[in-house]
């Protein structure tokens, strides 16, 4: 049986699978995402309300970035709205406006398995934000540097993504737990 992960995202679909190697079952269910700074917090009310939707085991992610000239907790979960109301352009500019182009990008995976028992697992990157930079990602990717890389991640293969990036590690430690 297929792992089951709620997503309307075609392209983060495409990415778990290829880090877990398996195929998965796509549910598209419009979970809410609660307006919390945390995002342990965001998770756990998304992987309930897949559970009150009666979904039982599957994946839910959640990512984040958090620039330094806005204090390091922010747009945080809520980059979805930072990068819908200004574009990665308007992302780039602002940190660079601000004068500190540092920031991290960070991935939650949240498993819910067959006993409703909920598993969260966490990976961050640190990087800066530059210029938008290639077409081969999604969201921010094409605005974010990795430390030690020379390419963003809109410029990185798939598989270089996947090495380095937030998603990557979080979907490899749901992996690990998964025995896969």
């Amino acid at each position: 049986m297929a792992l089951i992960f709620v997503t309307g995202n075609a392209r983060k679909l495409e990415e778990a699978e290829a880090i877990l190697g398996v195929p998965l079952a796509q549910e598209k269910l419009d979970l809410p995402e609660i307006q919390d700074l945390d995002p342990h917090e965001v998770m756990r009310q998304k992987l309930l309300a897949a559970k009150r939707e009666g979904v039982g085991a599957c994946i839910v992610e959640d990512s984040s970035l958090t620039l330094e000239c806005l204090g390091g907790r922010l747009p945080g979960p809520f980059i979805k709205w930072f990068e819908e109301a200004l574009g990665t352009e308007g992302i780039a500019s602002l940190a660079e406006r601000y004068g500190d182009p540092r920031a991290t990008s960070s991935t939650i995976v949240g498993y819910l398995d067959e006993e409703g028992d909920m598993h969260v697992f966490d990976g961050s990157i640190a990087g800066s934000i530059v210029p938008p930079r290639g077409d081969k990602d999604f969201g921010y990717g094409p605005v974010f540097l990795p430390d030690g890389a020379e390419r963003t991640f809109g410029e990185m293969s798939r598989e270089e993504k996947h090495a380095v990036s937030s998603r990557g590690i979080a979907f490899r430690k749901l992996r690990a737990h998964l025995g896969r």
